[in-house]
């Protein structure tokens, strides 16, 4: 039994040396077939065994050529050639996937065809799943780590709600490790890189007697950061990580196989800073031109002026935060100027602690194949940050167990059984899935010690800039309360209000280092499933592929909170009795507002609220697929996929209004809740494959409802359902009001629709020399008409850019190329290595509310390798280079908290040019 999967292992091996395709060899620790059954794979298969590519994207072996799916598969040469450390780095080799991080890398996002889940909050699943070793990662930023010495990656692109463990609306990342092998191997290697990188790995694998092997690796990475803090002397984003992973494979006989892992990361870094975003001026908004301002406040959304350039000191905010300590240099350097400028003692430092531990059982019945993972995770993240990204103090997350906190543990089980009837024409699988996971959030949130002399100078920028005076209590001088008190003959600007709005602001200029003294969330969520995959072979050469699922996911949800912050319940109080004065409402609503900033409020202090959701969901595939010559499939599919509903994480979505009270002190948390997101998916393909060329096509279109985004309006985190309306709105999705563009229910469609092509292409027209070419194009946008949950309510205001335009982080066009020479040099078995890969980027917006600024150009991203490999059979040197001509790009652009409204805003940007040498042995 051991024979047949070395057979495969080497053979892959052997393939990857002479191709960039993504080689993958089955591991040990799958779904088992004996070794004649493994030899009728190779034999079916029809090609040079060099070219056998061999997933199980389906639940079983099956040759990548004959799968009638959307998958890519990576060897771990090729990952290795790429320096994939992380789940990010798969971007260069997967046009249509994009990885990116943000402010805290434990809410990497990672989207298929333009869709995934956006934003900084733990309570929203990931659209794309990622799963290690068969066992699932919560989210998929806790893949966002050292992943040690991989045997393969596969990536299913559209919604995979059959198999796969969870759920998961947009596709799936499947991470396999080397696994042990029964072969004695030691091996090292060590980098030196700019930025003083060094990475030292090293592992050992042995065999223990005739049927235990093990194997131990480890990975230690230390950085210095992009990013430099002027101010408090130091550097962001930095590495500090290791990994220890131990594994043994138990095979007693030839049917049954076992294979146990644990492993160990810890991460100490800083994560994750931002610059401000630099731009010649700031175009008003992209809406149709048939649709006129309704109102001073909606100028900012409609076509044909120009706002001042962002960070320009005609940009009334500007000079409000030079007058309060903000350097100039960071509002006069361009975007990519990577010095910044954080308020003086405030950190970004982090700490990230995972490990866990599984085991995967095979077993061989004959005509019954059993499949058991069993999976325990936990994981812990903090991270400090200065939250408002500018000198001063506006808001901030002290380091420690509170800052941002997310703590996940996560109990998985899976069984599946599958095997032949009727003579082989039904392959059957039928199996079931259980996922405890109990989530805590902590956070520590506050406002800064200069948050009562920055927010009343909102409220003066809006009645007057030239009565603004940073500093200055209320943000008003003695002269300028003058101004406004002798005005009207003496009765003051505000009527017989005049008192009671210099007081309001006066309350707000106390609010100094107030806020969150310790909030927890607990989330626990249980989800059970039942499924079936079954492959009829109609005939020899037409397959009818029939999958069904059913979920049930149960989230008990409780919080508790703690709040100092005393002048929000008092400065409603005191304004109360303006808010019903057309005049004054605004003006009494906008001084309330600042002061119960994100739901900040006393009222609070030691509040409890528990609530409970419960989802039950069908979902499934049916795929037609036809070999119409052993090299050439064809296929057409349907698939349903769905991933669960849940609660917004985040204090500021209990308060429905700010200004009319807090709904939070009822006890109700219903403004929490989210509903679950489901997606229609079509597609055709069809798929070449011989020694020399493989071509894989497929058109695709996906319709998503109830569509989860998460965006940050400046001030708080939105979580919205988003779905479309068949009927014309008029445009009322697109105005400042939340209260108009109801659809009805009869009504409500798919409000989000991501359609393309994606071609993938390999050439290998000579021994040692191999190219690959991917291409995708994903018109993956928001539907023109636009609502909120699936009752017909209406869009929030602050999304009103969406209906009509692609969504962010989803270029239309991506295209990827690699070129793999490995020469041999001379006789004495030494060989070349020249390996590089190309990404290149149409234009796209990179912010979730798609506001201008947030634009991304175009760009392409080119890494090499270079070496000399083989040296006395043991050793290898290898230059190598990321991010070859150091192009700066954007992975997120966001609102600057509490600055958006000027349209300030700033942008997480992607890493430098980086290179090195890295020294190679094995023994």
């Amino acid at each position: 039994m051991k024979t047949g999967f070395t057979s495969l292992r080497v053979l892959a091996m052997l393939g990857a040396g002479i191709a960039l395709t993504p080689q993958v060899a089955l591991a040990q620790g799958t779904a088992r077939q004996d070794a004649a059954e493994q030899d009728d794979l190779l034999d079916n298969a029809d090609v040079d065994d060099q070219q056998v590519i061999v997933v199980t994207a389906q639940g079983r072996a099956q040759v990548l050529a004959d799968v009638p799916v959307a998958v890519s598969a990576v060897s771990g040469e090729t990952l290795r050639n790429s320096g994939t450390n992380d789940i990010r780095e798969l971007n260069q080799v997967a046009p249509s996937l994009l990885v990116s991080s943000t402010g805290n890398e434990a809410n990497g996002s990672a989207r298929i065809r333009g869709i995934g889940t956006v934003g900084d909050n733990p309570g929203l699943e990931s659209s794309v799943a990622v799963f290690v070793d068969g066992v699932y990662r919560s989210r998929s930023g806790n893949a966002l780590s050292e992943l040690g010495p991989l045997d393969r990656v596969e990536i299913l692109r559209g919604p995979q709600g059959t198999l796969g463990g969870r759920n998961a609306s947009a596709g799936l990342i499947s991470v396999y490790t080397a696994p042990p092998e029964f072969d004695f191997e030691a091996y090292g290697a060590f980098t030196y890189g700019n930025y003083d990188a060094i990475r030292v790995e090293g592992g050992i694998n042995a065999p223990i007697g005739d049927t235990i092997a093990a194997r131990v690796d480890g990975v230690y990475f230390k950085r210095d950061g992009f990013y430099n803090d002027v101010v408090n002397n130091t550097d962001i984003n930095n590495r500090d990580r290791y990994l220890v992973r131990g594994q043994v494979l138990f095979e007693p006989n030839e049917d049954i196989t076992f294979r146990l892992v644990g492993d160990y990361s810890k991460k100490d870094e800083a994560c994750c800073a931002a610059t401000f975003v630099h731009t010649d001026s700031a175009p008003l908004a992209r809406l149709s031109d048939d649709i006129s301002p309704v109102s001073d406040q909606a100028k900012f959304d409609y076509p044909g002026t120009l706002t001042p350039a962002l960070t320009s000191t005609a940009n009334p905010i500007i000079p409000i935060l030079l007058g309060l300590g903000q350097n100039p240099a960071a509002l006069n350097q361009g975007t990519f100027n990577r010095d910044i400028y954080v308020t003086p003692g405030r950190s970004y430092d982090g700490e990230t602690e995972d490990w866990g531990i599984s085991g995967e059982l095979n077993w061989d019945f004959g005509a019954v194949g059993l499949t058991s993972i069993t999976g325990y995770r936990r994981y812990e993240n903090f991270q400090g940050s200065d939250t408002d990204y500018t000198q001063v103090d506006i808001i901030y997350r002290a380091p420690g167990e509170f800052a941002g906190a997310r703590e996940f543990k996560t109990f998985t089980q899976e069984l599946r059984l599958n095997g032949t009837l009727f003579n082989d024409r039904l392959d059957w699988l039928v199996g079931g899935y259980y996922a405890n996971e109990k989530l805590q959030v902590r956070d520590n949130l506050r406002f800064g010690n200069q948050y009562g002399a920055f927010a009343p100078c909102r409220i003066v920028n809006a009645i007057n800039p030239a009565l603004a005076a940073p500093g200055a209590s209320g943000c008003l001088t003695a002269g300028g309360r003058a101004v406004l008190g002798a005005a009207n003959g003496g009765a003051g600007a505000f009527g017989p209000a005049t008192p009671l709005i210099f007081a309001g602001l006066d309350n707000l200029a106390r609010i100094n280092d107030r806020g969150s003294t310790g909030d927890i969330y607990n989330q626990e969520s249980e989800n059970f499933a039942f499924f079936t995959h079954n492959i009829f072979h109609v005939t020899d050469t037409v397959d009818l592929t029939l999958g069904l699922r059913y979920t049930n996911e149960t989230k008990d949800f409780d919080a508790t909170f703690g709040n100092d912050n005393t002048i929000c319940p008092q400065n409603r109080a005191l304004l109360a009795p303006l808010l019903g004065n057309a005049a004054l409402a605004g003006l009494a609503g906008g001084i309330i507002s600042l002061s119960c900033q994100g739901n900040s409020t006393s009222e609070l202090n030691g509040l409890s609220l528990a609530d409970t959701r419960d989802e039950d969901e069908f979902t499934g595939t049916a795929i037609l697929s036809w070999k119409a010559t052993p090299d050439l499939l064809f296929y057409g599919s349907y698939s349903r996929g769905y991933k669960a509903g849940g609660f917004n994480l985040d204090r500021s979505a209990l308060q429905a209004n700010p200004v009319v009270g807090n709904p939070a002190l009822t006890g109700a948390a219903a403004n929490l809740q989210f509903d679950q997101e489901t997606v229609d998916a079509f597609e055709l393909g069809a798929k070449y494959s011989t020694r020399e060329f493989g071509l894989s096509l497929a058109a695709f279109r996906q319709e998503f409802s109830n569509f989860q985004l998460n965006t940050f309006n400046g001030s708080v985190f939105l979580v919205q359902n988003i779905n479309g309306c068949d009927t014309d709105l008029g445009g009322a999705d697109r105005d400042p009001s939340g209260t108009t563009g109801f659809c009805d229910i009869d009504a409500v469609a798919p409000g989000v629709i991501a359609q393309g092509v994606e071609v993938e292409a390999t050439v290998n027209p000579v021994r040692d020399l191999g190219f690959t070419f991917g291409f995708t194009y994903a018109d993956t946008k928001f539907e023109d008409n636009l609502i909120g949950n699936e009752n017909g309510t209406p869009l929030d205001p602050a999304l009103r850019l969406l209906p009509g335009d692609n969504m962010s982080n989803a270029p239309e066009i991506v295209a990827t190329s690699s070129v793999s020479w490995t020469p041999p040099i001379g006789s004495s078995g030494l060989r070349g290595l020249v390996f590089f890969n190309a990404r290149m980027t149409s234009d796209y917006n990179t912010g979730s509310d798609l506001l201008y600024g947030k634009e991304q150009d175009g760009f392409a991203v080119v890494n090499g390798r270079v070496g000399v490999t083989n040296i006395a059979g043991r050793f290898a040197i290898e230059g190598w280079v990321q991010n070859l001509f150091d192009k700066d790009y954007t992975q997120v652009a966001f609102n600057t908290p509490f600055v958006a409204e000027q349209q300030t805003y700033s942008a997480y940007l992607a890493e430098p040019r980086t290179y090195g040498i890295t020294v190679r042995g094995a023994f």
